[in-house]
């Protein structure tokens, strides 16, 4: 009898033992995963990756509609009103086949339009009577002075930017400024040789309503390769720069620095 108790005490305190070492190994469990939770936690967050700024033509932040103005001219290069685009592309077109293949003069066809105008709505104001129709409402057309005012503002600002540009080249300060311009320059001179005002008007309002929404619908395909061709000209100019430029007095103003 002694033995048996003295082997159930000792499987007591063998199982008592066993308890203490698991209780033991789960708290140093528990306070290990708390711990690496903690020092997780502690890691400071890794900074988001920003996005690498993409290249657009003429570093230009804005969609291109803002670039227009955002206003109804933009609405009309851009094709959002197509009726509206199309009929005034559609008018400009008539305009130059007038002038320019059926070479109508500008004079002859207002006189015309005016003849036609005044002598039907004169006929029908005096004729109403006989043929029982209502005589015809002439509204009362009154130019806005507002839209004239804007547009004269912002010629006046154009023409002063231009102004001050051409007395920067003309005082020798911009050598670079000088050569756009001269080429630019020789350019007109070269396609002035080509057609006439008419012509080369017609083709630049084509071109503004159709490049702009072109590009605006491929810009992600078209910008890789203006970025290439940017990047090829900066290389061109800094070797015609080194070479050429950086020769060539800078004025009196460099002379006397």
């Amino acid at each position: 009898m002694a033995d048996q108790s003295e082997s159930a005490g000792s499987t007591v305190e063998h199982d008592k033992s066993m308890m203490e070492k698991i209780s033991e190994k789960i708290h140093d469990h528990d306070s290990s995963s708390s711990s690496s939770s903690d020092s997780d936690n502690e890691k400071p967050e890794s900074p988001k990756s920003e996005k690498p700024k993409v290249f657009r033509i003429f570093g230009r932040e804005k969609p291109v509609h803002h670039v227009f103005g955002g206003g109804k001219p933009a609405d009309v290069f851009l094709w959002r009103n197509k009726k509206v685009s199309a009929g005034v592309l559609g008018g400009a077109t008539a305009v130059w086949v007038l002038f320019e293949l059926l070479e109508y003069h500008l004079l002859t066809l207002v006189g015309h339009i005016l003849i036609g105008t005044l002598a039907v709505l004169f006929l029908w104001s005096n004729a109403h009577s006989f043929i029982h129709k209502t005589p015809p409402r002439i509204p009362e057309v009154r130019l806005p002075e507002e839209p004239f005012l804007q547009v004269a503002s912002e010629l006046r600002l154009q023409i002063n930017w231009a102004f001050a540009v051409l007395h920067d080249i003309a005082s020798g300060r911009e050598l670079k400024k000088f050569l756009i311009v001269i080429a630019g320059l020789w350019v007109v001179s070269i396609v002035g040789t080509w057609c006439n005002f008419l012509t080369l008007f017609y083709i630049t309002f084509v071109l503004l309503h159709t490049v702009p929404v072109l590009y605006e619908k491929y810009e992600d395909k078209i910008d890789p390769f203006a970025e290439k061709a940017t990047i090829e000209f900066k290389k061109h100019y800094a070797v015609f720069d080194a070479k050429v430029l950086s020769k060539i007095p800078q004025g009196l103003k460099n002379k006397r620095s």
